[in-house]
């Protein structure tokens, strides 16, 4: 049997005027699965680390915003090949609100967008961070 690593990751469904952001993953990064697709800012929680602490580590490295954290909307888990090694990564979603719509990129970023929840289907979004998406929509 393969080994199979097992991560887990903080996801944010960061809103700013009834917008969410979404991140379109760059070819050029090493570590990026699904080039061109868009995804939810964050990433994986370093052992030891408190999640709440890891979601806002994530968020300032990839978009530069300082959020606040609201309310866990979804846990997800997809299953990434990275670097030619078998994840399985348990995601918690959560709802955060961001003061300002100004976003910085990180190298793991080309492009975002505010986009309306609700035509979250217009876009190529990763599994399950559309599901994260798509609850929001739901309940706002």
């Amino acid at each position: 049997m393969n080994k199979i690593i097992l991560q887990v990751a903080m996801k944010a469904v960061i809103v700013h005027d009834g917008k969410v952001l979404i991140l379109r993953e760059a070819a050029k990064h090493t570590t990026n699965t699904h080039k061109g697709r868009y995804q939810m800012p964050g990433g994986r929680v370093e052992p030891g680390e408190v999640f709440s602490v890891a979601l806002d580590r994530e968020i300032r490295e990839e978009t530069g915003l300082t959020v606040i954290q609201k309310d866990p909307i979804l846990t997800g888990e997809w299953r990434p090949i990275i670097k030619g090694v078998p994840h399985q990564i348990i995601g918690m979603f959560i709802v955060c609100e961001a003061p300002t719509d100004t976003v910085v990129l990180s190298e793991e970023h080309d492009a975002f967008l505010w986009i309306n929840p609700k035509d979250y289907k217009r876009y190529n979004i990763l599994s399950p961070d559309c599901d994260a998406v798509a609850r929001y929509a739901e309940l706002h």
